[in-house]
Formats: C-alpha cells, sequence, structure tokens
C-alpha cells in the first residue's frame, strides 16, 4: 500500500493554541489509524496564521505568494484533510475561512476531511455542525460524521478529560481512514453536496 499524504491545518493565533493541540492529536489518531491498517502515512502540519499576511495579500491580488503556492498544493495533493479552528463567534475564525477562499472552489471535491474545534465553553461545539461542517459541504469535500471538538476542561490534565478526547479523535480518525481506503482513483473530484447554479433551481421549482 502506497504512502498516504495528510495535511493537517490550524487555524490557532497562539503559541501554543489548543487548535494546534486539538490538530497535533487528531493526525497522531489518524496515523496510528493507518499504522493499524497496515500502512505508512506523511504528515504535514501547517500554522495558518504564519500565512495571513499572503492569505491577505491573495485575497486583494488575486496572486497566491509562492510560499502559500505551497500549500495550497499540498492540500490540494493530500490523501486527506485535517483541518481545526478556534470558534469565534459562533463560527470559524476569519483566517481560517479566508484560506478556503483563496483555494480554487474544486481543489476539495472529493476529498476526505476531519473536523475539528475549540472553543471557550462547550456551547461553541453547535459551530461545527452550524458553520464549519456545511462550508466543507459547499466545498463538496467528504467529511467524516464524527467532528471533534474541544474545549478548556478537555485539557484539564485529568485522566478522564483527556481520555475523552483521545477517545472521540480515534473514533473520527478511523471514520477518515475509512473515507480515504474507499475512494476508488476515478471518483476523486466528486463527493459532498452538489451545488446548483441559480438558473438550475428556477427550472425546478414547481416540479
Amino acid at each position: 500500500m502506497s504512502e498516504r499524504k495528510i495535511v493537517v491545518l490550524s487555524a490557532g493565533l497562539g503559541v501554543p493554541s489548543s487548535s494546534r493541540l486539538l490538530a497535533d492529536q487528531l493526525a497522531k489518531s489518524t496515523a496510528d489509524r493507518f499504522r493499524q491498517e497496515g500502512a505508512d502515512t506523511s504528515v504535514k502540519t501547517f500554522e495558518l496564521r504564519e500565512y495571513a499576511v499572503d492569505i491577505a495579500n491573495n485575497m486583494v491580488a488575486g496572486y497566491a505568494a509562492p510560499r502559500l503556492q505551497e500549500l495550497i498544493d499540498a492540500v490540494t495533493a493530500a490523501d486527506a484533510l485535517i483541518a481545526v479552528t478556534p470558534v469565534f463567534s459562533a463560527s470559524y475564525s476569519g483566517l481560517f475561512k479566508s484560506f478556503f477562499d483563496v483555494i480554487d472552489k474544486d481543489a476539495l471535491a472529493g476529498k476526505p476531511v476531519l473536523v475539528g474545534a475549540t472553543g471557550g465553553t462547550a456551547r461553541h461545539s453547535l459551530a461545527l455542525d452550524y458553520a464549519i461542517r456545511p462550508l466543507f459541504s459547499y466545498l463538496r469535500a467528504r467529511t467524516t460524521q464524527t467532528v471533534v471538538f474541544a474545549a478548556p476542561e478537555d485539557w484539564g490534565g485529568a485522566d478522564e478529560a483527556g481520555g475523552g478526547i483521545v477517545r472521540r479523535a480515534g473514533r473520527a480518525a478511523a471514520e477518515l481512514v475509512a473515507l480515504v481506503q474507499d475512494v476508488p482513483a476515478e471518483e476523486q473530484g466528486r463527493g459532498g453536496i452538489e451545488s446548483m447554479s441559480f438558473e438550475e433551481i428556477l427550472a425546478n421549482v414547481g416540479r
């Protein structure tokens, strides 16, 4: 079995950040799961805050700097993507959304994606289903059924709290590996919710 390429994106703003902690746990669980299935992995982790200026310049000029283009190419070529964002105002961070605004709208079509988020309270976990998952559905990515949220208490150091994160990450990782292994090469580029043009929507009204 060929080596599986996993790209991990963390939109955390601090150093260190809870988003990076969660991203690292999800990456470890995924690599461990692939290893159990007899597959080697290559994991590359990127901190989006290090590309903030390049992302902003790309949005204004419409051109990706070489460093940012390397990141975009890595995401496009990955067998699987792990994406983690902090939750601000009940949604993903502006930095997180801006990155997905500058990549090609078809770059994630059919790609297996594991989504994670962090926030100040467990109530922020709602953003995963009401904001973050719909973003990847629009991009026609194939997201795992299990998404992982981490609140401050999850990093409290107690064995039970830490074990909860590990268990959830393990379940999500198993689903991500299953998605990667179930996608025939000819089906890459399809998946998720197909979007319709405005004209197509009007044509179906009343049917």
